[in-house]
């Protein structure tokens, strides 16, 4: 090849490269959204994506995270309007306790997301966001909120479990080992959209590792305060039919669908403890692990019959303990949550997915009523804040019913 040649291939090939990378800046910063005169670009989209994941928090889904940057850009509009910005000290302050949240400094909480791809305006916007809107709906609604004490009596009774609340659900917990994590949520974010209790079901026969799988995921009706801490108010939100958004767990994903709820005259059951056993089985969920754990549930009718089976093996192949309802990690809470005393759960892993968890409820213990403390003040604060939530809500959808609204896709 002749020199020019040369020169005329590598000009050609630069120019492929430029273009190349020029059309991926395009797309990164092409309008999805505009608020009125402000567009939203997809990099914003995929900035906010990434940083609810890495937080394990709900609604990562794109629909939902779209429609989150849209309120954005209405609380921002609304406060720049009335002359509400946030001073560096005070963003400064809620950085800090935003991080401080995962133990760490700002500094580190911003290291921690640069290495899984989040730039730190996205953590600073995300949080002035917040805190802005925060002060600004204290400041105009503050004032037309007064919690009397005959509506902390009342909620006092009801944490009392003077009355109870029962809910018919519906599970898929999907295995994702770390290989498969992102195509997980991503078929888990599509489940969320589900409509109908059958279109769920459908993904539960297809999709679930549970025992539930069979039928659809259906679950029984259950008491409220049976449900783990993290369940609880993610179901009271929904209306029937609705599904939470993908919960993410060690090793898979959780969704549930409300299909109905009740109010009983039975008092709630509220525990101090819940006791259980996890005794750990090499191969995950391969079909020889699975044999295994069927074979041990014949053989043990409680948990004490479970260190006949651990016998001669490593300490660690067998955990054993109680705790408070509210410090159980959320897959065991999960599981145990489905359990009666005596009975197994073969729908966990653990590192990685290569270790099958056999986890087995040895007990409940009630929560005696001296022990149910109420912080009255807690209370009436907990009253206030979700009266203002609702100011929030009417008045995001005055904005939004105000504002010109476009979507791209």
């Amino acid at each position: 090849m002749s020199g020019k040649t040369f020169r005329q291939v590598m000009m050609a090939a630069c120019a492929v490269a430029v273009w190349a990378v020029q059309g991926a800046a395009q797309d990164l910063f092409a309008p999805v959204a505009q608020v009125d005169q402000r567009v939203i670009t997809e990099f914003e989209v995929q900035q906010r994506q990434r940083f609810l994941r890495v937080l394990g928090a709900s609604g990562s889904s794109r629909t939902e995270v779209i429609e989150e940057l849209i309120r954005d850009r209405l609380r921002e509009q609304e406060t720049r309007a009335v002359g509400i910005v946030l001073g560096p000290e005070e963003l400064a302050s809620g950085l800090s306790d935003f991080a401080a949240r995962a133990q760490l400094s700002t500094e580190e909480f911003v290291q921690g997301l640069a290495s899984e791809g989040v730039a730190e305006e996205t953590f600073r916007d995300f949080v002035n966001s917040q805190l802005v809107w925060r002060d600004y709906i204290r400041a105009r609604f503050g004032s037309r909120v007064q919690i009397d004490d005959r509506e902390v009596d009342r909620a006092v009774a009801s944490a009392r479990g003077n009355s109870g609340i029962e809910v018919l659900v519906s599970e898929i917990i999907i295995p994702a080992p770390p290989d498969r994590s992102e195509a997980v949520l991503e078929q888990a974010e599509t489940i969320s959209q589900s409509t109908s209790e059958a279109e769920f079901s459908s993904f539960a026969r297809r999709f679930s590792a549970t025992a539930s799988r069979g039928a659809g995921g259906r679950l029984p009706w259950t008491a409220i305060t049976d449900l783990p801490p993290v369940l609880r108010p993610l179901l009271l939100s929904l209306a029937p039919g609705q599904v939470t958004a993908p919960l993410q767990i060690p090793n898979a994903v959780a969704l549930f669908q409300l299909r109905d709820i009740r109010e009983t005259d039975a008092p709630q059951r509220t525990y101090s403890s819940v006791e259980y056993a996890a005794y750990y089985i090499n191969g995950g969920r391969t079909p020889e692990a699975l044999s295994r754990a069927r074979t041990i549930a014949s053989r043990v009718d409680r948990c004490d019959d479970l260190y006949g089976i651990a016998r001669g093996q490593a300490e660690n192949v067998l955990d054993r303990g109680s705790l408070p309802p509210e410090e159980i990690p959320d897959d065991i809470a999960i599981e145990l949550s489905k359990l009666d005393p005596g009975e197994v759960s073969t729908a966990l892993t653990r590192a990685n997915g290569n270790t099958l968890v056999f986890l087995m409820l040895c007990g409940r213990t009630p929560a005696l009523e001296e022990e149910q403390e109420v912080d009255r003040a807690a209370i009436a604060t907990q009253l206030r804040n979700q009266r203002l939530t609702a100011f929030s809500e009417t008045l995001l959808a005055e904005l939004r019913a105000e504002a010109d609204v476009r979507i791209f896709e």
